[in-house]
């Protein structure tokens, strides 16, 4: 084992933005030869895009610092390279390489990668090509590495098995540990039964898929007939869940970037999983049920991260953190700490009916106010019932008006296009919603400045969500209504000159949603993909809409299936769906049952608050929503700057 610096410094003035490629960066850990030679188990950690995009990834800075504390594990991390790089590491022989100790990533014992999104499916190939690693797992041995695959889009990994080795579904804190242990005594014991007797014991460990232990076959109707498990393998996988967060306070110490990346903060998790129902949102459903942080926890963790990073800005992680039951005390209590210090806090992710003027104020104490964001997702109220986000607009007009009054000068709202059910008329009510919210905002403020910016993407349905069913709208459809609702919004030039659009259009969201509900025969589309060019799909200008479609014409089409089978086409009730066989705990009763309740246009409550819709997570995980109050406070610390207001204590 030797670093790959040598040979890769001479290369890096020739590339753009070099600096992603150099490591060193504040808080990141590297072993020394010695600590390498010593530790047992040694891990790669993948995010498969741009270093800009990978760095701030909570996920994967969390499970580096939960590795790198153990004694019988290190952790480095890697990136996708750009194709410049590519192109001279092929031309001048150098493999793909860790960004901490510039280590070959086939070196290591397992290569852990993080899949936030499917599009980045080729960036993997393209990083096992490069390390020397057989793309495919059938021609791997014990001197290759284990590619394990996580994340959200891991809950259905078909598309990947012919790449993939293992599947880590669910919460990765507690299962990394357990791999570890399992390749730990494989390898002290002498590596017995090789390869294949490493994957037969990591398809018995909990929360662990290997996709080689099961036989999958498809009836004459293109569907698949049946999955089976071989090998001692279970019947299904459940998904792992960290039961106690705060037993888990990580990342501690967050890596501060050397080059500029999306996010460039400490992010401190304050609750795990969310039970409002969304039908579309598929992280809601599979991240289920809610787990709280403690008021002392998330002071603590917030301290730790600012004393540790240096970072002016907190954000306070969740996927709809206002919901969070003693938010008024976390924010209080940190607006508290660091008023007139040089830290401000955000709340990414806020539910109109969550979110009141109190919590804006408080966490924009420090004076700044860069603009609200709320996510009606559906124009019509109509298409909220069927997606079950029931944001009233009165509720919308009400929020952005005090916030106006107070203040604010901008508000962004989010949408989708191309729901189930969905009709021209539920996406042209956007626009009336933006010129509502521009005129309410000027007769709260007086001023004639205030922007309303609505940003739309296209609908992608998702597996283990009701709408795993559901077709997908065709491109062209998404197309056509995204441009009706331009006409809309410019139709009274005097309110819409103060409203941005911003869309992408629904050629990669159709892609996006055959991998998604893609079973094992895409998996020649993506290798064909790649083979022909494909990289960093998930970026408009790398992404190739014709690549996509001709290789699915040309692999699917001698298969009996096609694209728009994948994607256009209503499933029905009986059909195996690929991922039957992968338990994310949610019954598939339950979900059916609440697919047929959206085209009813039937709501679903918040079962937090209500008596429980049997979805089956809680008794599945043997773990219960846990709420506040938890009858802790924040942490009695001094306040950060002498001009501030009160203790943690106080809060």
């Amino acid at each position: 084992m030797t670093s790959v610096f040598p040979d890769l410094e001479p290369l890096l003035p020739r590339v753009s933005k070099p600096v992603q490629y150099v490591g060193g960066e504040l808080n990141a850990q590297v072993a020394d030869e010695d600590e390498w030679d010593a530790t047992p188990v040694r891990w790669a950690l993948m995010y498969p895009d741009a270093y800009e995009v990978g760095l701030p990834n909570q996920g994967v800075m969390i499970l580096y610092e939960v590795l790198n504390e153990r004694p019988d594990a290190l952790a480095e991390r890697c990136y996708a390279v750009w194709p410049d790089l590519e192109a001279l590491l092929r031309e001048h022989r150098v493999p793909a390489f860790t960004v901490d100790g510039h280590r070959p990533v086939g070196d290591f014992d397992v290569l852990g990668v993080s899949f936030s999104t499917e599009l980045g499916y080729t960036n993997l190939l393209t990083t096992l090509d490069l390390a020397g690693i057989p793309l495919h797992t059938a021609d791997r041995d014990e001197s290759h590495p284990v590619v394990l695959m996580g994340g959200h889009a891991a809950f259905n990994p078909e598309p990947m098995t012919d790449f993939v080795d293992v599947v880590a579904l669910g919460d990765g804190e507690e299962v990394v540990g357990d791999i570890t242990g399992v390749i730990r005594d494989w390898k002290a014991k002498g590596r017995p039964g090789g390869r294949a007797e490493l994957l037969d014991r990591l398809a018995v460990t909990d929360g662990c898929y290997v996709p080689a232990r099961y036989d999958v076959t498809y009836g004459d109707d293109g569907a698949i007939a049946a999955v089976e498990p071989v090998g001692g393998a279970p019947r299904s996988v459940q998904k792992r869940t960290t039961r106690d967060l705060d037993d888990w306070p990580y990342p501690k110490a967050p890596l501060v970037p050397l080059a500029e990346t999306v996010h460039e903060r400490a992010s401190v998790e304050i609750f795990r999983g969310c039970t409002r129902g969304c039908r579309f949102c598929q992280a809601g459903m599979i991240t289920r049920p809610v787990r709280e942080r403690s008021l002392q926890g998330i002071g603590e963790m917030v301290d730790t991260a600012v004393r540790a990073s240096g970072f002016d800005e907190v954000g306070l992680l969740s996927l709809s953190s206002a919901d969070h039951s003693e938010i008024a005390e976390i924010t209080k209590g940190l607006a508290d700490r660091y008023e007139g210090s040089n830290t401000s806090l955000s709340l990414p992710s806020t539910r109109v009916d969550a979110f009141n003027i109190d919590l804006a104020n408080e966490i924009s104490r420090n004076g700044r106010r860069s603009g609200l964001t709320f996510a009606p997702e559906g124009g019509s109220e109509r298409i909220r019932r069927v997606i079950n986000k029931m944001v009233s607009e009165e509720d919308l007009i009400r929020t952005v008006s005090e916030a106006f009054a107070q203040g604010w000068r901008q508000v962004k709202l989010y949408f989708m296009c191309g729901l189930p059910t969905e009709e021209d008329s539920d996406v042209l009510e956007i626009a009336g919603m933006a010129h509502r919210v521009i005129k309410a905002g000027r007769a709260a403020s007086g001023h004639n400045d205030v922007r309303c910016t609505i940003s739309i993407g296209g609908f992608v349905p998702k597996p283990h969500t009701p709408f795993q069913w559901a077709p997908q709208a065709h491109p062209d459809v998404v197309d056509e209504r995204l441009r009706k609702l331009r006409e809309a919004v410019n139709s009274d030039r005097r309110l819409g000159r103060n409203v941005g659009m911003r869309y992408h259009d629904g050629k990669p969201s159709l892609i996006e949603g055959l991998l998604a509900r893609g079973d094992r025969r895409v998996g020649r589309v993506i290798e064909r993909v790649w083979r022909e060019g494909g990289r960093f799909d998930g970026w408009s200008e790398h992404f190739s809409f014709e690549r996509w479609t001709e290789a699915a014409a040309a692999e699917l089409g001698p298969l009996g299936v096609s694209l728009d089978w994948f994607t256009t086409r209503e499933r029905d009730r009986d059909e195996v769906l690929p991922w039957d066989h992968l338990d994310s705990g949610l019954e598939r009763d339950w979900l059916w049952d609440d697919w047929q309740e959206a085209l009813a246009g039937g709501e679903q409550d918040d079962c937090r608050w209500t008596p429980c819709f049997d979805c089956g997570v809680c008794p599945s995980t043997g773990q219960d929503i846990q709420v506040g109050p938890s009858g802790t406070q924040l942490i009695p610390l001094t306040v950060a700057s002498p001009v501030g207001g009160n203790r943690f204590g106080s809060a």
